[in-house]
C-alpha cells in the first residue's frame, strides 16, 4: 500500500473516533499528561481498525468514556463493521440502553456457564419466560447483569431463590431452547465452511527490513522524548565523568600513580557500566507494547529484538563518548587516539551488554541483572586476582563468563602495554608495562586487547539471541501453562 493511502486511512480512522483535535498531542508518559484515559481508549481502538481485520476483539471499549462518547464510538464501530464486513466481539460492562441496542447478538456468562447466547432482541423475552422479567423503565442490560451477578446475594431480584439456582435454571433453559439449537447449527455450518476453504490469502505484513526500520525509528523517538531514559541519564553520566576525572585528576605515568590508574579503570569497567540498568524500565514499557502488537501479528520477535538494538545504539554511543572524553582527558591517561577510541569502545560494548537484558520483567529484571553483575564484578580479577579465586564457581565458570573481566583486562592492556615506569626504591631501573600486566595484575597476555573487545561484542550478540529465544519460548510455553492451570481449576 502506498504511503499516501496509509496516511489517508489513518487520518480517516482518527476522525471517525473523534480524535482529530488531538492529532498533535503526545500520548503521555513520565512527567507528561498527554491524552486522557478515554482518548487513550479510543486510540487503542484506532490501532486495531487500521488493518481492517475480519475479526475485531474489544475488551471494555467504552471504559473511561461518558455515555455520549460511548454511543458515538460504538456507533462508528458498527458502521465500520458494515462497511468492511468485520465481526466485532466486545466485552462491555454497564452499557447504556443506546449502546446495548447496537449489538446484534448477546452472550451472557456467569460462573463459567452460558446463560444466553443469541439475538439481543430475544434476550428480554428469554428472561421473562423463565420468571425474571425486566421491570419497566429499567435498562435490560442492567437487569441481566443484576440477575446473574454472583458477587452480592443480598436484595437479589430473584427474591428467596439463591443466585446459583438462578444461574442453573437459566442455563438449563437456554440449552433446551430453539435459540441454542439454531446457534449450534450455525456454528456447525461455519466450521464446515472453514474446513472447505482452500483459498490462500495474501500476506499483509510488511517486509522484515521495513518492520525493523519502522520499529527502530519509533523506539528511537520514544527514547529521545523520554526525559528519564535519555536526557536525565546523559546528565548523570556527564556529572560522573567530571567526578571521575576530578578524583583521578592528572595521574601521570609514574609508578606511584599505578594504583590510582587501576582503580579508575575498574570503576569504568564495572560501576560506570552497571548504571546502564537505569534504562530497564523503558525497556519493560516497550515490551508491553510489543506483546500487545505481537498478539495482533503485526511483526515478529526478530524484528523487535533487532530494532531495539539499532535504536539504543546511538544513545549508548553518545553516553560512552561524552563522559569518556571528560574522564579520560582530566585523568591524563595515554593521549594517543587509538587508546582513547579503544577506551570508548570498551565502555560502549559494556553498556550494550547491560542493556541487552534477557529478563523481560521490571522487578525480576532489575533484581536479577544487579545480582548477576555483582557476581561478575567480584570475579573479574580486581578484588581478588585470577589465581586467588576459588576454582569452584568463581574461577569456573564465573571468571570466564564475566564480561567485566574482558572489559577490565582490555582496559589494562590499552593503558599499560608499551609503558616504561621509572625506577623506584629497591626496584629495577625501569619497569615494563608488560611486567605489571603479567606479574602484578595476572592479565592473560596470549592475545591482544582487540580480542577482548571482540569477545565483548560477541557477548552482545549472544545476549540478544538469548533474549530472542526467551521471548519465543515464553510465547509457546505460556499458553500451555495457562491451559493446564485452567483445566486443573475446572477439574477441582
Amino acid at each position: 500500500m502506498p504511503r499516501s493511502q496509509k496516511r489517508e486511512r489513518a487520518d480517516r480512522i482518527i476522525r471517525e473516533m473523534g480524535l482529530q483535535d488531538s492529532v498533535n498531542t503526545r500520548i503521555g508518559g513520565w512527567g507528561i499528561k498527554g491524552l486522557s484515559d478515554g482518548q487513550k481508549r479510543r486510540l487503542s481502538i484506532c490501532l486495531q481498525l487500521l488493518t481492517h481485520p475480519k475479526l475485531l476483539l474489544l475488551d471494555e471499549p467504552t471504559s473511561g468514556l461518558d455515555s455520549a462518547t460511548s454511543y458515538y464510538v460504538m456507533s462508528q464501530i458498527v458502521k465500520l463493521t458494515q462497511q468492511y464486513g468485520m465481526t466485532v466481539l466486545a466485552a462491555i460492562h454497564q452499557p447504556s440502553s443506546h449502546v446495548f441496542g447496537l449489538f446484534n447478538n448477546l452472550c451472557l456468562i456467569s460462573s463459567g456457564k452460558t446463560i444466553y447466547f443469541g439475538p439481543t432482541f430475544a434476550a428480554n423475552q428469554f428472561f421473562a419466560a423463565n420468571g425474571f422479567p425486566c421491570p419497566d423503565l429499567q435498562s435490560p442490560a442492567d437487569h441481566f447483569l443484576i440477575t446473574i451477578n454472583t458477587d452480592f446475594e443480598e436484595d437479589h431480584v430473584s427474591g428467596n431463590l439463591a443466585v446459583e439456582k438462578v444461574i442453573d435454571v437459566l442455563s438449563e433453559s437456554y440449552k433446551s431452547s430453539e435459540i441454542y439449537k439454531d446457534i449450534k447449527r450455525e456454528i456447525a455450518d461455519i466450521c464446515g465452511q472453514a474446513r472447505g476453504l482452500n483459498e490462500k490469502t495474501g500476506n499483509l505484513k510488511a517486509s522484515f527490513i521495513t518492520q525493523c526500520l519502522v520499529l527502530a525509528e519509533r523506539s528511537f523517538i520514544n527514547m529521545y522524548r523520554d526525559i528519564g531514559y535519555y536526557w536525565l541519564r546523559l546528565g548523570i553520566y556527564i556529572a560522573l565523568g567530571f567526578a571521575l576525572g576530578t578524583v583521578f585528576y592528572s595521574l601521570g605515568f609514574g609508578f606511584g600513580s599505578l594504583n590510582a590508574e587501576i582503580s579508575m579503570l575498574m570503576f569504568v569497567s564495572s560501576f560506570l557500566t552497571i548504571l546502564a540498568i537505569g534504562g530497564f524500565p523503558s525497556f519493560v514499557e516497550e515490551m508491553k507494547v510489543f506483546q500487545w502488537e505481537r498478539l495482533n501479528g503485526h511483526y515478529g520477535v526478530g524484528s523487535y529484538v533487532i530494532s531495539h538494538a539499532i535504536s539504543s545504539t546511538p544513545y549508548l554511543l553518545l553516553i560512552s563518548l561524552i563522559p569518556g572524553v571528560i574522564a579520560y582527558s582530566l585523568a591524563g591517561l595515554q593521549r594517543e587516539y587509538e587508546q582513547f577510541i579503544y577506551f570508548a569502545l570498551v565502555l560502549f560494548a559494556a553498556m550494550l551488554l547491560v542493556e541487552s537484558t534477557i529478563v523481560p520483567n521490571l522487578l525480576m529484571g532489575i533484581i536479577t541483572s544487579a545480582g548477576i553483575q555483582g557476581l561478575m564484578i567480584l570475579s573479574a580479577g580486581f578484588f581478588r586476582l585470577p589465581d586467588d579465586l576459588a576454582q569452584v564457581f568463581w574461577r569456573y565458570p564465573m571468571y570466564y563468563v564475566s564480561f567485566h573481566r574482558y572489559a577490565l583486562q582490555g582496559l589494562y592492556k590499552n593503558e599499560f602495554e608499551g609503558l616504561k615506569f621509572p625506577e623506584y626504591l629497591g626496584g629495577p631501573p625501569t619497569i615494563d608495562g608488560g611486567m605489571i600486566l603479567k606479574g602484578l595484575l595476572e592479565v592473560e597476555m596470549g592475545y591482544s586487547k582487540w580480542v577482548d573487545l571482540g569477545i565483548l561484542l560477541g557477548m552482545v550478540f549472544v545476549y540478544r539471541v538469548i533474549l530472542f529465544c526467551i521471548i519465543k519460548t515464553t510465547e509457546r510455553v505460556k499458553p500451555i501453562i495457562i491451559a493446564f492451570l485452567l483445566s486443573s481449576t475446572c477439574g477441582n
